[in-house]
């Protein structure tokens, strides 16, 4: 499953229009343009793309595209914000839960498989080398991916270490700098290599092993070791 693939379902709404989980139908032709375009993106790049193929995917017109997000440049620009959103959506809702588990090594090698899988995702890795490629003419895209995606995270995960540690569950004397550890401790090495070897992928079973590994070490610093 990608992470751009469909979460809800739809539900018929007695006024006539659609609903999804209590969108409206413009909300959701907006959520069916985002996902028809990154598909295009990630596969043909920004140069490659047309507004007639994303128009083609998403079962709509271009003048509907136009209306909803004025320009390609506009909509890219939404797709990667929508992406970045997205992902951390799910940390935050993990870290919600975290924040309260009572077992903290159960909870967090949770998470971290979690985020392996994640940020290792095919779809989101040509995201990120698609920004990274348009990064000198379109500077802010890569703002809005970092804000909206990672800053977020680590705001996310130093609440949560915060709260574990107040609990007396970690010890992390500065709780923003253990959150920026704990994801480059974990990601650093596989998404680089992911991301510029291309083809060459590491096996799920070999993201498990290292999250875990990853996990170790960093609780080695930061965890509460109980006799």
């Amino acid at each position: 499953m990608t992470i751009t693939e469909e979460r809800n379902r739809l539900v018929p709404n007695p006024g006539g229009d659609m609903k999804i989980d209590g969108e409206t139908r413009s909300a959701r032709v907006e959520r069916e343009i985002l996902r028809a375009a990154t598909a295009a993106f990630v596969g043909k790049g920004y140069d490659g793309t047309s507004m007639e193929e994303i128009a083609t995917r998403a079962g709509v017109s271009k003048q509907t595209i136009y209306k909803h997000f004025t320009d390609k440049e506009n909509l890219f620009g939404e797709v990667v914000k929508s992406t970045a959103v997205y992902a951390n959506d799910i940390v935050e809702s993990v870290t919600t839960l975290l924040s309260e588990a009572e077992f903290i090594k159960g909870g967090l090698r949770q998470l971290s498989r979690l985020l392996m899988k994640m940020f290792m995702d095919e779809e989101l890795l040509r995201l990120r080398r698609l920004i990274i490629s348009n990064a000198d003419r379109m500077p802010q895209l890569g703002r809005s991916w970092y804000r909206n995606g990672f800053e977020r995270m680590l705001v996310s995960m130093a609440t949560c270490f915060q709260e574990l540690t107040s609990r007396g569950l970690m010890k992390t004397p500065d709780p923003q700098i253990a959150a920026s550890h704990f994801f480059g401790m974990l990601l650093w090495i596989p998404m680089n290599e992911a991301m510029f070897t291309g083809g060459i992928r590491r096996s799920e079973a070999e993201l498990v092993q290292h999250a875990d590994a990853s996990l170790e070490a960093f609780l080695a610093i930061y965890g509460v070791h109980r006799k």
